[in-house]
């Protein structure tokens, strides 16, 4: 990922993670996220659900069927200032207490991001992490827009 994409991917506050089942039933969530610039992180967090997180479409979604893709966009009136990444990657649930540390580094780059995050248990929540990042951009190369 060129340094400007990954400017922007780190940026952006929100993105919209789509996960399939086996039928290739497609569900779309907006997420918060953290990318550490290999990885993508987003938390199971306290916001109100109407099922246990583990009971989640995009859980058993990914548990089923881990490839997923993430969208993370800007939108303009200027249509000469659209910006959209597109990212396709493995999805899979990380449970705290990993073993590897990784859940609680995730946890401390989402707090870092997210101020919201400070005062939820996210280190008691398991998490989802996106890895095997291929990338896409639009526009691509010198005609995008600084950001």
């Amino acid at each position: 990922m060129d340094a400007r994409t990954q400017t922007f991917v780190t940026g952006q506050r929100v993105a919209h993670l789509a996960t399939a089942s086996l039928t290739a039933r497609p569900v779309v969530v907006p997420i918060c996220y953290a990318f550490d610039g290999e990885n993508i992180y987003s938390a199971l967090d306290e916001k109100p659900k109407s099922t246990d997180v583990r009971s989640l479409k995009r859980v058993l979604n990914i548990q089923a069927n881990p490839q997923v893709s993430l969208v993370i966009d800007e939108y303009s009136e200027d249509w000469t200032a659209l910006i959209y990444v597109l990212i396709a990657g493995i999805a899979e649930i990380l449970e705290p207490g990993d073993g590897r540390g990784e859940h609680l580094r995730a946890v401390s780059l989402l707090r870092e991001k997210y101020t919201q995050y400070r005062s939820m248990a996210i280190e008691s929540r398991p998490m989802i992490k996106i890895s095997s990042l291929e990338i896409k951009r639009w526009p691509s190369g010198a005609e995008a827009p600084a950001k």
